[in-house]
């Protein structure tokens, strides 16, 4: 069986590329007995990947149960996993299956792993190593043969270094990851969705399917889809039964679905808040420093033209004397004029992308500057710590130390200036 077949028995829509190795490594993973962990983010469609493992492998005739462990009570929940005797607890009022014991020979697929109490995680531990169990309540050692599919929409590891799932579990249930891409990650596959959705409803209910016109589609496709194909559905759903018109208009969208509209940012992680807010202090570093070249540009014209400067007559190679040991820019050298030739004649190194955009020629100009004092040099520290230190230093004076003027005008949260100062122990 290959891909696409697997697409069609199972409703799958999409050419991602993305989607598309999810999806082959759920194929050649199913004939074997390896636990598996999909990993995605809420309404991907993780419980697809699990159904398409087990229907595809030996035990496709067996029982498959999916549990959701975040919905099961923290009480109850190794009751209702693993079973119990009665009289366990108070309400035991009889012998109860797990869902373990139920399923054996068969798949569970435990969605929302991540959730999953402590002390259910060692109990879940020793059925994955052994496949034994103990019911709540009883003595008696209890074995199951059943392949689990876990899946998650939060980053497991994280969780283990906050100490709420165990280390060894997670590397047990990871023999085999599968990641599922989200709707914003395969931007080609949503209008095609979209169309399968409106089609089915359409066909459900006998009425003709809504068709978007190309700003609505737009809109559509360039939406971050939080809640993946869940909410794609949903909208889906509320346009085709809503709607009295068939064909929708982006107002009409915007209507059913006022998030659409906002713009698709760059993502700024918890614990990285300053890399998007760093980004925005290089570009304007950078920007800065264009102005302060232009500037020095302007300043150096301006001091060649104050003092009378002369350039020599490249064919004669003969020095003329030039009243400052600055250097000369572009505009008042003649034709054959070499900037390259003149910098390295000073003992400077040529900026060799300043002018890229004019020809450059290759005669010196030799320049004699023994009746001139000595320019001071500066040795410019232009890490990106420094100068980003030299621009919060200005902001904050410039606004008499006030944080929240500063931070405005420096294109970053109150929260992150506090830091940088706190960082760079200003």
């Amino acid at each position: 069986m290959n891909i696409q077949s697997v697409k069609q028995r199972f409703g799958i829509i999409g050419r991602s590329e993305q989607l598309d190795r999810a999806l082959s490594k759920a194929m050649r993973v199913a004939h074997t007995d390896l636990t598996v962990l999909v990993q995605g983010e809420s309404g991907v469609g993780k419980e697809v990947i699990s159904k398409i493992i087990h229907q595809l492998s030996s035990r496709k005739h067996n029982t498959f149960i999916a549990i959701n462990t975040g919905a099961l009570p923290e009480g109850t929940i190794n009751s209702e996993l693993f079973g119990h005797d009665k009289g366990a607890f108070t309400g035991a009022t009889g012998d109860r299956k797990g869902y373990f014991e139920t399923a054996s020979g068969g798949t569970i697929f435990l969605d929302e792993i991540g959730e999953m109490p402590l002390d259910t995680q060692a109990y879940l531990l020793r059925v994955l190593e052994s496949g034994e169990y103990i019911r709540v309540g009883s003595s008696v050692v209890q074995k199951t043969d059943v392949r689990v599919v876990a899946a998650t929409n939060v980053d497991l590891l994280e969780r283990v270094r906050q100490g709420k799932f165990r280390e060894d579990l997670y590397y047990r249930l990871n023999t085999v990851p599968i990641i599922v891409p989200s709707l914003k990650e395969r931007r080609d596959d949503i209008y095609m969705i979209f169309r399968k959705f409106t089609l089915d409803i359409a066909d459900k209910y006998r009425t003709d399917p809504v068709l978007l016109d190309p700003t609505a589609k737009e809109l559509l496709v360039n939406y971050a889809w939080p809640g993946n194909i869940r909410e794609l559905r949903n909208v889906a759903e509320q346009l085709s039964i809503l709607s009295e018109e068939k064909h929708i208009t982006s107002e009409k969208l915007i209507d059913v679905l006022p998030s659409i509209t906002n713009r698709n940012l760059p993502q700024i992680r918890k614990n990285g808040e300053s890399d998007f807010h760093e980004r925005e202090i290089l570009y304007k570093v950078l920007f800065d420093m264009k102005n302060d070249l232009n500037d020095l540009k302007s300043l150096i014209v301006e001091l060649i033209r104050n003092n009378d400067l002369e350039v020599s007559n490249v064919q004669s190679l003969k020095p003329l004397k030039l009243n400052t040991g600055t250097m000369a820019p572009r505009e008042i050298y003649n034709e054959s004029t070499s900037l390259t030739k003149v910098m390295e004649e000073s003992g400077r190194q040529p900026d060799r992308h300043f002018y890229d955009d004019e020809p450059v020629h290759d005669t010196p100009v030799l320049i004699d500057r023994e009746e001139y004092d000595e320019s001071e040099i500066v040795d410019d520290n232009l890490s990106l710590e420094s100068m980003e230190r030299s621009m919060i230093s200005k902001a904050l004076k410039k606004h008499n130390g006030r944080r929240k003027e500063a931070a405005s005008e420096l294109g970053i949260s109150e929260r992150t200036l506090y830091r940088k100062i706190k960082n760079y122990g200003m």
